[in-house]
């Protein structure tokens, strides 16, 4: 008898044969309607996200956690938004990149496809749904969400009208399918579906990520936590500099493009940390090393630990370094490869830190709060992918997309 995970897996691989047959109108027609129909049933998205906010408030979620999984009239408008502009988007599927002719005179070209079947186990965030079911949807992949519970209402209402409009279209729901399980046990079961499951994707904490990676026998990218650094150089404009600051660390600190630790050159750090003391106290709680501690009067000592913590709040580590050299060699140790960033007016600066730092996306003068699929122009992302191998960086259209070799021959055979 099969189980829920084994049920869904054989839906989405029957949805996804379909799915790969459909024409690019096709697919942005259904997406446009989706998007309409997102902000149509706004009022019952909230009355389902008000669910979940209030299980949230009685399990003692902090405030910066409530604010990644609240609904408005706005944020909604934004995730239908993003579905618009994945419809808008170039279809990849069926692009050939590139054709050669060997000496057997034989044509060979390469292919976009798609994965075949993308699961995703992701937390918190309601728009991480639209978002990965448009793009999965576009780049012609079945796929199969589980969230967490603590979106759990939200998440369910959001599918079900998602599939209303594959419906709609007379085509097959399982195109996007809800887990409607938030046990571990149907996670782990979720992370062994290989007979289904093309790929499996963790979009959440560095707890989520390292148990997928650790657990899963289905292939999985990974999507990295963001322990992310600014380094305010001794060339630094430190205006501008404070200006980046403020809007990476508090802006919206519960989101993995936010900073964690502020990395300052000691040439500047006498002018440069009072600034962000007053502009940041009391919201921002600050941690600095002993020496930062000289120019700061509402800071708590920095512990090893706070170096390589992912806050995911109002917290953020202040590091006093001699060279860019010791800056760089501080951010490689911690970082978790997300994002960075220098503000520096010294041309040789920047480039020796695009170069020599290790990251998925590298910032010279601009806050790395723009690591984003939206804002790097993808229309929606599936997650920022720190890893090496297949995509890095926000995943968007193509890097849901394998290729396959196409051959036109003349009747050659091999001697």
């Amino acid at each position: 008898m099969d189980n829920l995970m084994n049920t869904l897996g054989k839906q989405a691989k029957r949805a996804a044969q379909q799915l790969s047959q459909l024409e690019s109108l096709q697919k942005n027609d259904v997406l446009i309607q989706m998007a309409q129909d997102l902000e149509e049933q706004s009022a019952a998205l909230l009355s389902a996200n008000q669910q979940d906010l209030d299980r949230a408030k009685d399990h003692g979620i902090p405030d910066p956690m409530i604010d990644r999984l609240r609904l408005t009239p706005e944020r909604i408008n934004e995730m239908a938004e993003g579905i618009r502009q994945v419809a808008q988007l170039p279809d990849p599927i069926g692009v050939v990149e590139k054709m050669w002719r060997t000496e057997d005179q034989l044509m060979i070209g390469q292919q976009r496809v798609p994965l075949g079947v993308i699961g995703i186990i992701f937390e918190s965030r309601p728009n991480v749904t639209t978002d990965a079911a448009s793009l999965c949807f576009k780049s012609g992949n079945a796929v199969i969400l589980r969230g967490g519970k603590e979106a759990f209402f939200s998440n369910q209402a959001l599918v079900a009208l998602m599939q209303r409009t594959l419906r709609d279209h007379q085509l097959d729901s399982a195109m996007i399918q809800f887990v409607n399980d938030t046990s571990h046990e149907v996670a782990a079961e979720m992370m062994h579906l290989n007979d289904y499951l093309d790929v499996l994707i963790p979009r959440g904490g560095s707890g989520l990520i390292q148990r997928v990676k650790t657990s899963a026998t289905v292939p999985v990218i990974e999507t990295g936590t963001g322990n992310n650094h600014v380094y305010v150089d001794s060339a630094a404009q430190l205006e501008m500099a404070l200006e980046i600051v403020k809007n990476a660390k508090a802006q919206r600190p519960s989101v993995c493009n936010a900073i964690e630790t502020l990395v300052v050159h000691e040439k500047v750090a006498a002018d440069f940390l009072p600034l962000v003391e007053k502009e940041l106290t009391p919201l921002v709680a600050l941690r600095g090393d002993a020496h930062s501690l000289k120019y700061l009067k509402q800071a708590d000592l920095a512990t090893e630990s706070d170096w390589s913590t992912e806050f995911l709040d109002y917290i953020l580590a202040i590091k006093i370094v001699a060279s860019i050299d010791e800056a760089i060699e501080h951010i490689n140790h911690y970082n978790s490869k997300h994002s960075e960033a220098i503000v520096t007016d010294s041309y040789s600066n920047g480039q020796k830190f695009l170069k020599e730092v290790d990251a998925a996306a590298i910032y010279i003068n601009a806050s790395t709060r723009f690591t984003d699929g939206f804002k790097f122009g993808f229309g929606a992302e599936i997650g920022i992918s720190t890893q090496k191998l297949h995509a890095r960086g926000p995943m968007g259209l193509e890097q849901l997309t394998s290729s396959k070799y196409i051959i036109y021959g003349d009747g050659q055979i091999r001697e």
